[in-house]
């Protein structure tokens, strides 16, 4: 059976008679540290994902639990207990009415275990719960990076191979289990962030990327597909089951060690003054986050439709020229850290010697100021470094007669790692680049404040309800703190608050 619109404000109608039933007068009490909860879903308006969602309940059977509230009650969970199960959260829905009535329930009335899985289920557009199959063989150990660095790519020109198979099926969108899921949460959650000016410019969208290692078990689980081990063959290299197959094993640079689980890699809003994520995407343990930002920008340039994105801020693991090239096919501009463990000496260019921050050098072996960009022809202007203004000249030893000193041009073509816009390692591309760290602030609330890592799951499906959510919770967080004041005002509906 199809499922029946609640509105919002049939939603809240329902809060508020509920927590006059519950609460008033009665030995239950609701604190005023409740008030930010209670702030925090009032707003939240989740009356789209029942209209979302509706194709894939059926005409006939029963008549299945709200979707909107079905979500509204996961994201309670994360936002108040996120190291427990759902077997727990269940549990929790029918011992503290609070719960039960900020999700939309009446207390006494709420799913069970199994609800909540069926309606993750129709959010996964997938048959499987994993993205691979459970029958692989087993795949050589990641590569062991230096001390603090990560691992370089598991084979030369990866990267390059793979930014050049992007161009050629450009135009050709593949489907991904999570599409669902991502159109729910652009639609009722970016939507909503980019309406109240919480994700920065939208036309001119500056966007942070960078992965982190995301630990499910100590060890890799499997079990043989063959019966070597019966017949006394106890090294056998054929395919085995494994229970995680879309995991296996990577290594952790800031750590130092090995681990188990997935590689994710995340987009976020790099002018967002709340460092808002926009886009995550779980890979195997051992990729490299070259590899997954090509994959992961790409599929999200194909799908998001809020804004046009003009600026990318990546760390020195994306310095590779095939990633330049990518981004500037797609007219986006690339901030990117120089990696100096894999960068050659600069060599000349156009008669031109050049440092490692893509400045010119003169015969004095000084660099060279810069003096505009033509950005329509990607043309930057270099001045003598001993002009003084426009006017004095303090060379003691002039290469030329010109009257302004020395002069050339870069052209951005020639080598877009060192001549960048603008120009590398100056004042205003120091103060565009250092909103890159925005990334790992979303990665470290994920981990710290909402224990991502805490999910006991064994799937990637609940692994990407659980990632997705968490995201939609950093959202509701940063709604909250912009209408904090005006939320105030509306206390005195919660008369039943206590002091």
């Amino acid at each position: 059976m199809k499922p029946v619109v609640v509105t919002h404000q049939e939603y809240q109608e329902s809060v508020l008679t509920r927590l006059r039933q519950y609460y008033s007068g009665s030995p239950l009490l609701l604190l005023r540290e409740d008030w930010p909860l209670l702030a925090k879903f009032w707003i939240t308006d989740l009356s789209g994902v029942t209209a979302l969602m509706r194709d894939s309940y059926g005409f006939r059977g029963p008549k299945p639990r709200d979707p909107s509230s079905m979500l509204r009650s996961f994201l309670l969970l994360l936002s108040t207990k996120p190291e427990m199960s759902i077997t727990g959260w269940v549990s929790e829905l029918k011992r503290i009415p609070l719960y039960a009535i900020l999700s939309g329930f009446e207390p006494g009335c709420v799913p069970g275990i199994g609800t909540f899985y069926d309606f993750f289920a129709r959010l996964w557009n997938a048959t499987s719960a994993n993205i691979r199959s459970p029958i692989q063989r087993r795949g050589p150990k990641s590569k062991k990076g230096r001390k603090g660095q990560k691992a370089d790519t598991s084979s030369p020109g990866r990267v390059k191979r793979l930014v050049n198979w992007m161009k050629r099926h450009s135009e050709k969108r593949t489907q991904l289990p999570i599409d669902r899921l991502f159109g729910l949460f652009q639609s009722e959650f970016l939507a909503v962030s980019a309406t109240l000016g919480l994700l920065g410019d939208t036309k001119s969208l500056a966007v942070a990327g960078d992965g982190t290692p995301v630990e499910t078990a100590a060890y890799p689980r499997s079990k043989p597909a063959c019966n070597c081990r019966a017949q006394g063959l106890a090294d056998c290299n054929h395919p085995r089951i494994y229970s995680q197959p879309d995991c296996d094993v990577g290594w952790d640079s800031s750590r130092e060690k090995y681990f188990d689980g997935y590689h994710m890699y995340t987009l976020t809003a790099a002018n967002s003054p709340h460092d808002l994520p926009l886009y995550q995407r779980l890979y195997p343990a051992s990729r490299h986050d070259a590899v997954s930002f090509v994959l992961s920008s790409v599929e999200f340039m194909q799908r998001f439709t809020l804004g046009t994105v003009k600026r990318v801020l990546l760390d020195s693991a994306h310095d590779a020229k095939p990633i330049y090239d990518l981004l500037l096919d797609q007219d986006i501009n690339p901030l990117i850290d120089l990696n100096l463990r894999t960068s050659a000496s600069p060599k000349a260019i156009r008669n031109l010697k050049v440092s490692y921050n893509g400045r010119p050098i003169c015969a004095a072996g000084l660099e060279m100021k810069h003096h505009g960009s033509d950005r329509a022809r990607m043309v930057d202007k270099w001045l003598c470094p001993r002009m003084t203004g426009r006017t004095t000249h303090n060379c003691p030893t002039p290469c030329t007669t010109a009257r302004y000193g020395k002069t050339c041009r870069t052209y951005r073509k020639d080598n877009p790692r060192l001549f960048t816009d603008p120009p590398r390692d100056s004042d205003q591309w120091n103060l565009l680049y250092k909103r890159r760290t925005s990334v790992e602030r979303t990665n470290k609330r994920e981990k710290r404040d909402y224990k991502l890592q805490s999910g006991q799951h064994r799937s990637s499906r609940m692994w990407y309800m659980r990632t997705y959510g968490i995201m939609m919770c950093q959202h509701i967080d940063a709604w909250y703190v912009h209408r904090r004041t005006e939320l105030e005002e509306l206390m005195p509906l919660f008369p039943h608050l206590s002091a």
